[in-house]
């Protein structure tokens, strides 16, 4: 496939196993993997790419699933030339590859307050766009002035807040569009109560999250209203298994790779949870977690 790809000065690779690159540590081979120099480089590549062909984007891969058939198509990765965080009046300017928790860090450096809840969130900043990524009593829409995004036809536009459409856990980004660079406010504010409030939410989450293990944060959405943990609690499902995945028995709205789950014990295991859910409350959970490509080709030898 790679000889039949656009021009690119950054790197394209073929056949990638993308499990190690995953939280989950789980997963199939990008049929193409292309890590752009920046965000011109990424532009003139989505421009000349033949629109037939699916674009998909990952970031640190922390609330992802990638299937085990792998990927069919180009995945996107943002390394190095997305990495820059600039303060500027009013926030910061940061790249799309930058850790929320470092620009989290960064911030507090500068003596700037607003962003101590990225500090709580896995991911990087283009992923907490798409998705609109919150904790601890905050999330991006509160904080995101504008962003800057590739288009799948490779046109580099800056949206606002109000274009980006927020919503709960989700934006209203064109299809297979590229979140490149964002501008996050931040105010001015006392260094050590914002050092305390990072303190605070980093012990929260240590005594609150499997954060050691292989996981891939919240899997589904709290519905309006409720606490999807207190609902899978409820139906009996903290603790359950499927092959090498099980609910989290130290808060059960997260997934475990125990160390041999293949993507679809996962997948599979979710599913469960939903059917369990729905029998005992009527009520629908829906995945926060993204799941991308295809189920392994079944083995034909007789």
């Amino acid at each position: 496939m790679i000889t039949m790809l656009p021009k690119l000065r950054g790197r394209i690779q073929e056949g990638v196993v993308l499990a190690p690159t995953t939280w989950f540590r789980v997963g199939g081979p990008a049929e193409a993997l292309v890590k752009p120099e920046d965000a011109g480089d990424l532009a003139q590549f989505l421009a000349a790419l033949p629109l037939e062909v699916p674009v998909f984007v990952i970031g640190a891969a922390s609330n992802l699933i990638v299937r085990d058939g792998g990927i069919n198509g180009v995945v996107i990765r943002l390394a190095r030339g997305f990495n820059t965080i600039v303060a500027e009046p009013g926030g910061l300017v940061v790249g799309a590859a930058c850790l929320d928790a470092t620009v989290a860090e960064h911030a507090a450096e500068a003596g700037l307050a607003g962003l101590e809840f990225l500090s709580g969130i896995p991911g990087t900043i283009g992923g907490a766009v798409a998705m609109n990524a919150g904790a601890y009593g905050s999330d991006m829409s509160q904080v995101v002035d504008w962003a800057e995004i590739v288009t799948r036809d490779g046109q580099l536009l800056r949206l606002d807040a109000g274009q980006l459409g927020f919503e709960y856990r989700h934006s209203r980004l064109p299809p297979e569009s590229v979140v490149v660079r964002a501008k996050l406010s931040a105010a001015p504010g006392d260094r050590a109560g914002i050092a305390t409030r990072m303190a605070e939410i980093r012990a929260n989450r240590e005594a609150s999250q499997p954060v050691r293990a292989r996981t891939g944060g919240s899997t589904f959405r709290n519905p309006p209203g409720q606490k999807a943990w207190e609902l899978i609690d409820g139906a009996g499902c903290r603790g359950l298994r499927r092959g090498g995945a099980q609910v989290s028995e130290k808060h059960c709205n997260f997934l475990l790779n125990l160390g041999d789950a293949s993507a679809a014990d996962i997948e599979g295991l979710g599913e469960e949870v939903r059917r369990r859910v729905k029998a005992a409350s009527g009520i629908d959970l829906h995945w926060e977690i993204r799941r991308i490509g295809f189920p392994p080709l079944k083995d034909s030898t007789p």
